[in-house]
């Protein structure tokens, strides 16, 4: 066991799906798994392991923003040699042709995170995914006639900015960032470090430009082209 999975070894598979909500992960055992087995409990972050079309495919609750989700990362590579993580969360838009619902692959994570500036002071580097994930993904797509877009997002620290700030997105937008969420930098950092292959896979709950979102409820339960689509690349 790790310090906040309790699983044993060979319970989690080396393939992990990583919402933010861990009733996401309960609800994609339940409704997109077989034969599926709860490993942890510990702190409510609810991890399973189960099939999907014959793969063995594990999903792991991971909680909100890069610190909580750089510690669930870490022990899966570290203690249950984890070897391809898929982020599978939701982002708000930022462009006006990134549309509600739609699905978005992060090629690369801009960050205003110090969880990843940290290592590099006075240097700047790029967190990226894995180039075979994201064709991958990017093959299946469009085989499973999933619309997407592609490209660099932004992993924030805040998810609330005072209204002083004015638009606080407006530099990364007249930069072409797609969308902004917490923890796919961090992601990115961990495997280019240990050694692993990560994507994330993001679908826009609300948009900043707009106002649109939708709700509490959706975000939970219905957002399965993204999380077919990862399945789709173990």
């Amino acid at each position: 066991m790790s310090i906040h999975i309790e699983a044993t070894q060979g319970e989690i598979a080396d393939f992990v799906l990583l919402p933010g909500d861990p009733l996401r992960a309960k609800h994609i055992a339940e409704t997109l798994l077989t034969e599926t087995v709860c490993y942890n409990n510990v702190r409510g972050m609810l991890g399973f392991t189960g099939f999907y079309n014959g793969k063995r495919v594990s999903v792991q609750g991971t909680g909100m923003g890069l610190p909580s989700h750089m510690i669930y990362a870490t022990e899966l590579i570290n203690d249950y040699n984890v070897k391809t993580l898929i982020r599978i969360g939701t982002c708000g838009g930022l462009q006006e042709n990134v549309k509600l619902r739609d699905v978005v692959l992060a090629i690369s994570a801009s960050t205003d995170s110090f969880s990843v500036a940290r290592y590099f002071p006075g240097m700047t580097f790029a967190p990226t995914a894995s180039f075979r994930l994201a064709q991958l993904a990017a093959a299946n797509a469009s085989i499973m006639n999933i619309p997407i877009k592609a490209g660099n997002i932004l992993s924030s620290d805040l998810f609330y900015h005072f209204p002083e700030e004015g638009d606080a997105y407006d530099l990364w937008r007249r930069h072409g960032i797609l969308a902004v969420e917490m923890e796919a930098a961090g992601l990115y950092l961990l495997a280019s470090r240990l050694g692993v292959e990560a994507l994330s896979i993001l679908t826009v709950s609300d948009h900043l430009l707009s106002g649109e979102h939708v709700s509490a409820e959706e975000r939970q339960y219905n957002f399965t082209n993204m999380t077919k689509l990862a399945l789709s690349l173990a």
